[in-house]
C-alpha cells in the first residue's frame, strides 16, 4: 500500500484542523479528500479537506507587479516558498482499537503531527462503518461549502466503491442525505443539484 503524506499539522481543535504543506506536495490533496492523522495508542482521527488556502508573501506581491517575470523565478518561488500552503480539514470521526466512530474525536491532533491521504481501503473502512453518521458533521457547518464538499466526497468515495464492484453505497448515501435534509428543502435541492453534476 502506498502511503501518501500530505503535510504536518499547524493548529487543531475538536471540530477540525489545519495542515501545512509545501507547494510541491500540493498535487496530492484535493478538495473533498478523506485524510487521517495517526496518533498514539492505536488511535487516529479522520477528516475531510474543505479548503486549500495559499497566502501571499512580500516576494509574491513584488512579482505580481513586475513585467516579464522569468519562468525560473516563478518556479523557484513555487518550489522554495517559505509560506506553507494551508489545508483546512473538517473532523468527521476517529478510529480506536480498530473500531470506527463517527463522533468528534476525544482529543485533537497535536502540532506537527503528520497527515496522510486515506487509501481506498481506508476510505471504505471509514465510510462503510455505521449508517453515514459522519454526514451530520458536514451538514452542521453552514460556513463551509457544504453542497460542493458533499459532492466532491461522494464522487471520490463512489469511485472507490465502484472499482470494487459495489454500486449500492452511493445510492444509500444519497438516500441518507435526503432523509437527513427532508426538513430543509432549500439545502436539499442545492445538495442534490451539486451531486447531480458528478
Amino acid at each position: 500500500m502506498n502511503v501518501i503524506e500530505i503535510g504536518r499539522l499547524l493548529r487543531s481543535g475538536t471540530a477540525g484542523f489545519v495542515v501545512g504543506c509545501r507547494v510541491n506536495q500540493l498535487d496530492t490533496p484535493r478538495f473533498g479528500d478523506l485524510v487521517r492523522v495517526p496518533l498514539a495508542d492505536d488511535y487516529q482521527v479522520f477528516g475531510l479537506i474543505y479548503d486549500i488556502h495559499i497566502d501571499d508573501d512580500g516576494l509574491v506581491r513584488q512579482l505580481i507587479t513586475a513585467e516579464d517575470v522569468p519562468d525560473e523565478v516563478l518556479r523557484d518561488n513555487r518550489e522554495n516558498r517559505n509560506v506553507p500552503v494551508e489545508i483546512a480539514v473538517l473532523a468527521l470521526g476517529y478510529e480506536k482499537s480498530d473500531r470506527i466512530y463517527h463522533l468528534l474525536p476525544p482529543q485533537p491532533p497535536l502540532s506537527l503531527d503528520v497527515i496522510y491521504l486515506c487509501s481506498p481501503s481506508e476510505v471504505r473502512k471509514f465510510t462503510g462503518a455505521g449508517q453515514f453518521g459522519y454526514f451530520r458533521h458536514i451538514l452542521r457547518d453552514r460556513d463551509k461549502p457544504v453542497e460542493e464538499l458533499l459532492a466532491a466526497h461522494l464522487k471520490a468515495a463512489r469511485t472507490v466503491y465502484e472499482t470494487e464492484g459495489d454500486e449500492n453505497w452511493f445510492r444509500q448515501a444519497v438516500q441518507e442525505l435526503i432523509t437527513l435534509m427532508r426538513d430543509d428543502y432549500g439545502q436539499l435541492v442545492n445538495v442534490l443539484s451539486a451531486i447531480g453534476d458528478i
